[in-house]
């Protein structure tokens, strides 16, 4: 991730934390990332599983 789209989560959740009302760009910007959170965990996920499938076959 860049420092752009650092520094906007951080400034969104700043917002939040506030109470401030954020618009619909900055929710979906946060559902965005939550889903690529998500499937960075899966990919992790189905990586372990495969290594560790390896090994017990080794």
């Amino acid at each position: 991730r860049d420092a752009a789209y650092l520094q906007t989560q951080l400034l969104i959740a700043h917002k939040e934390k506030a109470g401030i009302q954020l618009q619909a760009e900055e929710y979906d910007l946060i559902a965005a990332a939550a889903d690529l959170d998500k499937i960075k965990e899966v990919n992790a996920n189905c990586i372990l599983m495969a290594n560790l499938q390896q090994a017990s076959t080794s």
